[in-house]
């Protein structure tokens, strides 16, 4: 079988990482290229779509987060806006002792993923839902080991979508470009009102990617009921320090 994407490449890279792919993995991590780049053809997923870059920009770049936090063997964990899987699809090939459940809002790419899950022979849970309203879910808040996310968020908007979902003890782990210091402190408050802990960033530069910061945040205690707010409110009424807070919401 021709290989779509550079195995060896791939498995160096997260060597790299200090994360380890077995045969079985880079297998999986070449089916999972060529279906991102056969269903790209009919829904948009990404536009990174030729295998190096589909190796570097999605894959390597999800495994960093491996870097910053090591879930213990079967933990839980939550993709919150997973899109095309990253990182949350990633990790559970880097890691199928795990138990993942992918959010999205979009219906179509939770489909598209079902299709991929299956051609890899692995199975999580796909949650079509928005965060917040899932936030506010007793299925799934407080669930959590793990909450990751990468998207293009402030902090202090993607901590009130995600540390909800994080049990006390557990950890959010947000996926960041370039360096962090000044939405480390913008989001300062809402981490703490949310319940969470100190911020820890790590920052490395990845070949091809660039610089990345993970933001590791502990769960200290539990999120007041009131959070997640509707998305309007988190918009108009963010939780940032200087502002009217939502505490002072009748």
């Amino acid at each position: 079988m021709n290989e779509f994407i550079e195995k060896e490449t791939l498995q160096e890279k997260a060597a790299q990482l200090s994360v380890v792919l077995d045969d079985a993995a880079l297998d999986r991590f070449d089916i999972y290229a060529k279906a991102l780049v056969e269903w790209n053809t009919k829904i948009n997923l990404t536009a990174i779509t030729t295998p190096k870059e589909i190796v570097a920009k999605h894959f390597v770049d999800s495994l960093a987060v491996l870097t910053a936090v090591t879930p213990h063997p079967g933990a839980k964990l939550i993709d919150v806006g997973t899109g095309a899987g990253f990182p949350g699809l990633v990790l559970l090939i880097a890691r199928p002792d795990l138990q993942v459940t992918l959010l999205d809002s979009t219906k179509k790419k939770l489909m598209v993923l079902d299709d991929i899950l299956q051609r890899l022979s692995l199975s999580a849970e796909l949650l079509h839902a928005r965060a917040e309203e899932a936030g506010q879910n007793p299925q799934y808040r407080e669930q959590y080991d793990l909450v990751t996310a990468r998207a293009v968020a402030p902090l202090h908007l993607l901590a009130e979508y995600c540390l909800p979902f994080a049990k006390v003890g557990g950890q959010f782990a947000a996926m960041k470009s370039g360096t962090v210091r000044e939405e480390l402190e913008e989001g300062a408050f809402a981490v703490r009102t949310l319940g969470g802990g100190k911020p820890q960033c790590t920052t490395l530069t990845l070949e091809d990617v660039g610089a990345r910061s993970l933001v590791l945040i502990k769960k200290r205690t539990t999120t007041n009921p009131k959070y997640p707010r509707p998305s309007a409110k988190i918009a108009k009424n963010p939780l940032v320090s200087g502002k009217k807070s939502a505490k002072t919401e009748k």
